[in-house]
């Protein structure tokens, strides 16, 4: 398996630290994982952050065809993505696979979606426009028990927007996430898509970063 590597600023690059993944099934090491630094989490941020005027400026068509080369490429490599998600996480390889298609379909539905303008008021006085502008840098952070659903939940939405993204698995599943991340690096401008993986030592970070305008978290409070 592997090797597996970070995604920030559109390149693939070891972690300052490494940690072990375990199989749930036999309790072994299934790989040595890189684990981000603070420092790896502030250059993913800054990353972001410098790619986010351009993408926010990117016509929503343009971002549509990103998002369903995504979905391509998550599709396409389906089977290996599934036995990865099998040993990292534990479910039936027919659940995996599952998941790793529902990913692949959720990502075609958000770019199904427009960003339409409401027209709120429209009188002899006045005429009030309401407008969805993107905020920056979202955190997106997933549990272990559903990676990469959980994931196509949050990431195609926040890109479909026009913001630039965080992405932070569980410390024990982030082979699959980090996966996607090397089929998925040259479909996005560098730093739109930066994913990270930690030993569950930067979600605090991610929270209260001050260049991250929002965090989307689904997972325990610990």
């Amino acid at each position: 398996m592997g090797p597996y590597k970070l995604l920030i600023d559109g390149q693939l690059v070891d972690g300052d630290a490494v940690m072990p993944v375990i199989n749930p099934a036999t309790e072994d090491v299934l790989v040595e994982c890189p684990r981000a630094s603070k420092a790896q989490l502030d250059q993913a941020v800054a990353a972001a952050k410098r790619a986010f005027p351009a993408w926010a400026a990117t016509p929503i068509e343009e971002r549509r065809k990103a998002l369903l080369a995504m979905a391509d490429a998550i599709q396409g490599d389906l089977e290996t993505l599934a036995r990865t998600l099998v040993q990292e996480q534990g479910k039936p390889l027919q659940d995996a696979m599952g998941e790793v298609f529902g990913a692949a379909a959720f990502f075609r539905y958000f770019a199904s979606l427009d960003l339409p303008e409401k027209v709120i008021e429209d009188s002899d006085a006045r005429k009030v426009i309401s407008r969805r502008r993107p905020l920056g840098v979202v955190g997106a952070i997933v549990p272990w028990n559903f990676p990469i659903i959980l994931m196509a939940f949050k990431v195609p939405a926040a890109l479909l927007a026009g913001n630039t993204v965080i992405l932070k698995p569980a410390a024990t599943t982030p082979l699959t996430t980090l996966r996607i991340g090397e089929l998925v690096k040259d479909l996005l401008p560098p730093g739109v898509l930066n994913i990270i993986s930690d030993a569950n030592d930067l979600g605090g970070a991610i929270t209260s970063h001050p260049d991250i305008r929002k965090v989307s978290f689904t997972g325990s409070t610990e």
